[in-house]
């Protein structure tokens, strides 16, 4: 192995060994007490030190890095005490997520360390959105990801690349290709001859460099990141390397040629660097079981502090607090000018004066620029706020969500348009698993709002009507709204965008351009999580929200004899306990109306609530109305029968005659 240190003076090459020392003997004591049982797991990256070191010392220190779960040089090389992560790995108070999340499962601000989650792929798009805030702001900064060879199969990779070259990103993407995922050979991964030569098809830059090779590594990283900050684009850069054990301690590496084994033994990143500085003279033979007894020394040390650190004391209202981030609305100002707006553009006026309020508040979506949209909803949004502000992004759902929450780590606030409810599905591992976890995980709050317009009514068929807020009601992290009329699509966005939790802002299409009603001409915000009676009543109460919410009126309006309460939830995710609570009180007879299918629809999250709570004022048992459990038809005479509509008269009849 060729070593050539360039500019790097002896001192500076002794740092390189060091650096590379450190996370070796970390790793070789994690070995040992797994094999005590003091640790229950490990994964181990003996053999892939150099590419981690490497990188990390090539990247400023105000960059952020987002490494995979076998770079613990990362973490060493920005000098993070070993306690604090021994603390995050057995799960203590003092660690990172305080014992909520494992391994390098969590964030770091201090640091500018972003750490992954165990689907591998939505890493790469949040350092898209890292750089595209660093892009925004002027700053010229690089960011690296890392991934594996077998990530590289996954869509989130192509889509978050695929975005990195159309946007001209700053970002370094890293692949250790340590020639198997798990057990899978690259053979059984793809078929192109090298990683890089899949950087052809998103018209950027590929680089393969010897990922052992510290210096290499290094050289490589600095002169690309020293190049991108000034010239901002995307690189794909292969390292390449193996993993001297298994995926984790329990895999073993059966599964792995003894010969490969004994040439990349050979090549081990710190055995040839020492030797490269004991031949230059440059490392005394007496200085290496010194530095090795020197950092085992303190590492004992640091790790048996942390295992005398008391264990954690679970508490449920700690728990539950701590998903999300504490808000306060902007305090009420009274209105005084009140204009006749249309649903949609009320949610129009909402987005406007809130990207006229919040300068940092980027808009991302397929159409929305100079198009508008499908719906028109940002027509002329770009001519006043400019294109990199209201960004057009191509089709890749994941990959937006992911540089949404990449831009609200880096500073920045940001509206995901889904073109269609729907298609959300393609977005989802991002939503549930990054958007909505990442603040109880680390305490970083994700400021993304996803704007779904929903519903049926309009013949569009099975995928562009689905009301699917069940699929995320059940998220705990998630905010989940869903307004019925004008005045509180306004207050509810805008308080959705200026709330840093991440919100599921449902729409309902048919509403969009089907009423109208006064609505406030200035910032006008609605409490997420207040419901409100839209009418009041005795006889029995109708609890709903979006579309339900006319369904309802339309009902007691033609049945005025019935005296019915119309309670409209308006928020999902919390949802208004004591309103619900009241009205049932006052009518003693519920019907439980929504547009989504019967089962598992949120009507069933209500009944159950009223059911356990409230069993001794009811009258009757809890009705509910909800649509067909099928999929949502084209034809309109079959769509009529699918949604519930069809018999909210039936079921109301059959609650009134208790």
């Amino acid at each position: 192995m060729i070593f050539d240190r360039k500019n790097i003076d002896n001192d500076g090459l002794i740092t390189f060994y060091k650096k590379l020392l450190l996370p070796r003997l970390v790793e070789e004591k994690m070995l040992i007490l797994l094999r005590q049982g003091r640790i229950s797991k490990w994964f181990s990256g003996i053999g892939q030190e150099a590419i981690a070191v490497g990188s990390t010392l090539a990247m400023e220190a105000n960059e952020y890095i987002l490494p995979m779960h076998r770079n613990l040089g990362v973490f060493t090389a920005r000098n993070i005490p070993v306690a604090r992560l021994m603390a995050q790995w057995q799960g203590k108070a003092s660690g990172f997520t305080r014992g909520r999340d494992r391994s390098f499962h969590f964030g770091t601000q201090e640091y500018k360390i972003i750490g992954m989650i165990s689907h591998l792929g939505p890493q790469l798009a949040i350092a898209d959105g890292i750089a595209l805030a660093d892009k925004l702001s002027k700053k010229k900064k690089a960011t690296l990801v890392f991934t594996g060879e077998g990530a590289t199969s996954e869509g989130d990779f192509h889509e978050a690349l695929n975005i990195a070259a159309v946007w001209d990103l700053p970002v370094i993407f890293l692949v250790e290709n340590n020639g198997y995922a798990l057990s899978t050979p690259v053979n059984e991964q793809y078929r192109c001859e090298s990683i890089i030569d899949k950087a052809i098809g998103y018209g950027i830059e590929g680089k393969r460099i010897n990922g052992n090779n510290v210096l290499e590594v290094y050289h490589t990283v600095s002169e690309l990141a020293k190049s991108i900050r000034e010239n901002p684009r995307p690189v794909l850069l292969e390292c390449m390397t193996f993993r001297m054990r298994g995926h984790e301690e329990a895999s073993g590496t059966k599964y792995v040629p003894q010969h490969l084994l004994d040439e990349w033994k050979k090549k081990d990143p710190i055995d040839t660097f020492e030797k490269y500085l004991l031949d230059e003279r440059i490392l005394r033979p007496e200085w290496v079981p010194y530095l090795k007894n020197e950092f085992t020394g303190l590492i004992d040390t640091e790790i048996e502090k942390v295992f005398s650190e008391p264990n954690i004391v679970p508490h449920a209202q700690t728990e539950t607090d701590s998903m999300y981030r504490l808000y306060r609305m902007p305090e009420h100002v009274p209105y005084e000018v009140l204009s006749n707006r249309r649903y949609i553009d009320a949610i129009t006026d909402a987005l406007q004066q809130s990207m006229q309020k919040h300068s940092n508040l980027i808009m991302m979506g397929q159409d929305i620029a100079e198009y508008g949209g499908v719906f028109k909803i940002t027509q002329g949004f770009v001519e006043e706020f400019g294109k990199e502000r209201v960004r057009n992004t191509p089709i890749c759902e994941s990959g937006i969500v992911g540089a949404a929450v990449g831009l609200a780590l880096n500073g920045y606030k940001a509206v995901v348009e889904m073109q269609f409810a729907d298609f959300v599905s393609c977005g989802f591992t991002q939503i549930v698993n990054n958007v909505a976890k990442t603040y109880y995980r680390w305490g970083q709050p994700i400021d993304v709002v996803i704007r779904m317009p929903a519903g049926a009514g309009t013949g569009a068929g099975p995928f562009h009507s689905q009301t699917n807020e069940a699929w995320f009601t059940k998220t705990p992290g998630l905010k989940v709204v869903y307004p019925a009329f004008p005045d509180d699509a306004k207050g509810l966005l805008m308080a959705a965008i200026d709330d840093p939790n991440p919100v599921m802002f449902f729409e309902h299409k048919y509403l969009y351009r089907n009423i109208s009603g006064n609505v406030p001409a200035d910032d006008y915000y609605v409490e997420i999580g207040k419901a409100n009676i839209v009418r009041e009543g005795t006889k029995a109460s109708i609890i709903t929200y979006g579309l339900g919410v006319h369904w309802a009126i339309e009902y007691a309006e033609k049945n005025p004899q019935h005296s019915i309460e119309i309670l409209d939830l308006r928020s999902l995710q919390p949802w208004d306990k004591e309103a619900v609570i009241k009205t049932v009180k006052k009518t003693s007879k519920v019907l439980v109306l929504h547009e989504d299918t019967m089962t598992s629809g949120f009507g069933g999250e209500i009944a159950a609530y009223i059911g356990e709570h409230c069993f001794k004022y009811l009258d009757g048992p809890v009705m509910r109305c909800a649509s067909l459990d099928t999929a949502i038809p084209m034809n309109k005479a079959l769509e009529d029968q699918f949604l519930a509509k069809a018999r909210l008269g039936e079921m109301m009849d059959k609650l009134l005659k208790y």
